[in-house]
């Protein structure tokens, strides 16, 4: 009775002994360093059906194992061929490698070009093309950190720190931000690399599974780096840029990490998810009761992805570091701003697409050059804030005009209204005059802070007094002019424009206050009237009655020498200003007319009075056309020359006499 029971045993062991030699021989039959027909031909290539037979074979020779292992611990099966699992591994690896590279293909641009929601600005709809991931693979090196935590992971010690929550609460995040994951590879491919992938980790080659998927698919995303037009530049390459260079660099790596981050590097951690995430080392043992660690299978699918971009991103980053930490110049802040409004608009996607513990060097360097650049700006502002106070130039402009220094000034300032909620928030201390802040034999303007409204930001205080150490600089240049009329005149041109700048711009006028803004226009104003004091009091010194009148019974009341003096020195000096002040420039219009108004009603009609009431006494004696030059008409033409810039052909002449 008992001898069919045994045969009935040795039956079901010579069956299962069948099962497994099956399968080695079907491993061994696509063993490519022995087989030509197997190093010509790739299974997954092939008929579905030859398919599904070897990773049967791969599964029973993994059972089995599993088997003699729980049986036996310390001894093998001498009748067992000790290699059938690495050649199996051999040849899965050469078939996930060739799935990778064979559908890493194209990415259609189209897909790309569609504004993220929840940026409006322009910056967020500019186009890319030609965004593609290339079909090439190349082996490399696994990632120091990322090689520690493949080991880690390899050995079981699986963990799930940093993590945010499971796959769903990370997909309920991804739709709150402007992340946009597209399609890499095709659904049955990814199907046919999970099967692979949940075999190799079964069998312990978790880092070969990885290193093979890291190299196809951060070729990929390089030729797409490519592509975008991001080069494989160091710090120091950067550095060494010229800024005209450099400019259009910073604006291509805006729309190009928007691209990166929200699509490139999303849908790269997609894949890697849907290729790994779920599988452990027990989900290919069949004996295997217990279910597989969600933590460790997850931290594959990050292992994976971490692999595959690292590299790319850090040097996407780097990019932005080397512009942080490079020499601060005025002419760098507003591109140094672009960059942090960007960085800090892709941060919170950052967080998201790199949100596993190892990966938390990616988010901290984010952050990090997002405070540098913070840093940067407020360092240009302040050094430029120190360029204005020192600008060197004391060569005066000619015809008291509109000087370089103002123009450059103003016109900065007002696209740094451009940009003031991201400096409001960045400039948080208050401008200091103290001596100390600039070294050196360097007077500093007073200037009490106290006097303006109480609701002026920082960003506001700044640019005040970026204007206050403007007209501090802009007076010591208008002491470089000899004639002190064409100091008046500079000094009325140049706050005039500031004043007309400040105007012209609303979110300027905003910052500045109309408070302040009254005191520029009060100080131009005054300029005006300093310059008209200096120039036309001794011209109309000339027509005063003092001094004309004597007394005697033989005189007629008025001496006609002193008058005939008064008629020269008029004469003189009105051409002398009109030869000179013709060549002077006002380039306003309308404040050209205002002053040549100006001029007018107080030249004209003391002219034509005192012309009224001595002509007569002129007229009477020899050679009167000597004296009386000029009617009221030739004057009034004649202001009309004034502040155009441009000599006169000719000295005045008499035009009437009427």
């Amino acid at each position: 009775m008992d001898s069919p029971r045994r045969s009935g045993a040795e039956d079901g062991g010579n069956g299962e002994e069948r099962v497994v030699e099956t399968a080695e021989k079907i491993i061994l039959r696509w063993d490519s360093t022995v087989s030509e027909e197997a190093r010509d031909k790739m299974i997954f290539s092939g008929d579905r059906h030859e398919v599904d037979r070897y990773l049967r074979a791969v599964d029973e020779i993994q059972r089995s194992l599993h088997s003699l292992a729980i049986a036996s611990p310390s001894s093998g099966n001498s009748d067992r061929n000790p290699n059938t699992i690495q050649i199996a591994m051999a040849r899965l690896e050469d078939e996930f490698r060739n799935i990778l590279i064979s559908h890493s293909s194209a990415v259609d641009s189209e897909t790309l070009l569609v504004d993220t929601p929840r940026s409006n600005s322009s910056s967020s709809r500019d186009q890319f093309d030609h965004f593609s991931a290339a079909t090439a693979a190349a082996e490399g090196e696994v990632d120091e950190e990322v090689e520690g935590e493949i080991l880690r992971l390899d050995s079981g010690g699986g963990s799930s720190h940093g993590r945010r929550g499971s796959t769903s609460s990370r997909r309920s995040m991804r739709s709150s931000t402007s992340i946009r994951e597209v399609d890499l590879i095709p659904s049955d491919a990814i199907a046919d690399l999970r099967s692979i992938a949940e075999r190799m980790i079964a069998a312990g080659y978790l880092r070969e599974c990885i290193q093979v998927y890291g190299s196809v698919r951060k070729s990929s995303v390089d030729a797409s780096f490519r592509n975008l037009g991001i080069e494989k530049l160091s710090i120091g390459d950067i550095q060494r840029l010229e800024w005209d260079a450099l400019e259009n660099k910073i604006r291509r790596w805006i729309k190009a990490a928007k691209v990166c981050i929200r699509t490139l590097f999303a849908s790269e951690k997609r894949l890697s998810e849907q290729i790994f995430e779920g599988l452990s080392s027990a989900t290919a043992t069949c004996s295997s009761s217990s279910p597989p660690s969600s933590a460790a299978s997850s931290s594959y699918s990050e292992a994976c992805f971490l692999e595959t971009v690292k590299g790319p991103a850090m040097q996407l980053f780097n990019f932005a570091e080397a512009i942080s930490i490079s020499r601060r110049s005025p002419e760098k802040l507003f591109k140094i701003l672009d960059l942090h409004d960007a960085l800090a608009e892709l941060l919170p996607d950052i967080d998201v697409v790199f949100e596993s513990k190892t990966a938390e060097s990616i988010r901290v360097q984010a952050a990090e050059i997002l405070s540098r650049l913070a840093e940067a700006a407020r360092g240009i502002l302040s050094e430029f804030e120190n360029a204005v106070l020192r600008e060197p130039s004391r060569v005066p402009v000619p015809g008291g005009t509109i000087h370089p220094l103002t123009r450059y000034v103003m016109n900065y300032i007002s696209l740094i209204s451009d940009y003031k909620q991201t400096l409001i928030e960045l400039i948080v201390s208050r401008p200091s005059s103290s001596v100390s802040r600039y070294p050196g034999e360097l007077s500093v303007p007073e200037f009490d802070f106290s006097e303006l409204e109480e609701e002026r930001t920082t960003l506001a205080l700044h640019l005040i007094w970026i204007i206050v150490i403007l007209e501090f600089n802009l007076e010591g240049k208008s002491q470089h002019y000899r004639d002190t009329s064409l100091a008046h005149l500079f000094m009325m041109n140049n706050v005039h424009y500031i004043v007309q700048k400040i105007k012209g711009s609303p979110e300027l006028r905003e910052l500045i206050g109309d408070e302040y803004l009254k005191k520029l226009t009060g100080k131009f104003r005054l300029a005006a009237t300093s310059y008209q004091r200096a120039t036309w009091v001794k011209v109309l010194h000339c027509l005063r009655d003092e001094g004309l009148h004597v007394s005697g019974s033989f005189s007629s009341g008025v001496s006609k020498s002193v008058l005939r003096d008064r008629f020269k020195s008029f004469n003189a000096i009105f051409e002398e200003v009109h030869r000179t002040q013709a060549t002077w420039l006002v380039p306003d219009t309308q404040l050209r007319e205002e002053l040549r108004i100006s001029i007018a009603e107080k030249v004209l009609p003391a002219y034509r009075s005192f012309l009224g009431r001595f002509r007569s006494h002129i007229e009477s004696g020899r050679h009167p056309e000597q004296y009386i030059r000029f009617s009221w008409e030739d004057l009034d033409s004649a202001v009309l020359d004034l502040f155009e810039g441009n000599p006169v052909t000719q000295h005045l002449r008499k035009r009437s006499q009427g």
